[in-house]
């Protein structure tokens, strides 16, 4: 089987004696920023609608996989064998009214809280990833609290909290107090995406695809680098201008 191929591959790269030196060298620490690249790189060509190197992508974020158990193998934990027999037990049981006797399911989330109070940690907060980008954990947390009540009913409260902190921002002089503000700030942002249903990772990385846009059409403008702001400005216009015309 390929996977059979894949895992042997790596168990020669491991080896001690006759493997490669730079793959014998890693550690969990050292492949994980190496395994969340991957993963946004699966979602940049799903974005980009290339299938053809998301099946690449995939491949390599199966290595990311594979990577992490020989390792685990390695040091007496547990075997690849072992990271599919848990996420299989977990897909069943998380899908009982497929694989059990419930007539339906009570829900994806539902079941995962029902997981999550068996742990030590029975927060409702419990099992947010700290390696998530700092706008998804923060969407996510205020999920998780939002389904024990604690959320404002609306938009409006978000909306409201925006103003409060860019103010406590504004009046702030002390860098470590502005870095806080600003992070109250961004927070509040995210609580306001969410009550419009909009993802804040999407909504950030389409205005960082228009800026993109934007500053690759007009930096090349002769004498760019020498215009004043205003100068610049009125590039800039005129390219978000035809941007949007572009698009009607």
């Amino acid at each position: 089987m390929p996977l059979d191929r894949l895992a042997g591959i790596m168990r020669r790269l491991r080896d001690p004696v006759n493997g490669c030196e730079w793959d014998r060298e890693q550690t969990f620490a050292t492949i994980a920023p190496y395994t969340i690249e991957e993963a946004y790189e699966v979602a940049d060509a799903i974005a980009r609608d290339d299938t053809e190197s998301l099946a690449d992508e995939l491949g390599d974020l199966q290595l990311q996989v594979v990577f992490h158990a020989q390792m685990a193998q390695e040091a007496g934990h547990f075997a690849l064998e072992d990271v599919i027999d848990r996420i299989c037990d977990k897909l069943e049981r998380r899908h009982p009214h497929i694989f059990g006797d419930a007539t339906h399911s009570p829900g994806w989330e539902e079941l995962k809280a029902a997981e999550r109070n068996k742990s030590s940690d029975n927060s409702a907060l419990a099992g947010v990833a700290l390696a998530l980008p700092s706008l998804e954990r923060a969407a996510k947390l205020q999920r998780r609290a939002a389904r024990v009540g604690f959320d404002w009913p609306d938009a409006s409260g978000p909306r409201a909290k925006i103003d409060e902190e860019l103010a406590e921002l504004d009046a702030e002089t002390e860098h470590q107090r502005m870095l806080e503000e600003l992070g109250d700030l961004l927070f509040a942002v995210v609580n306001l995406a969410r009550h419009l249903n909009i993802e804040p990772e999407a909504a950030l990385r389409e205005a960082n695809r228009k800026f993109e846009l934007r500053f690759r059409s007009i930096e090349h403008t002769p004498g760019f680098s020498e215009m004043s702001l205003d100068q610049m400005e009125e590039l800039w216009v005129a390219a978000k201008k035809a941007q949007a015309d572009s698009m009607a």
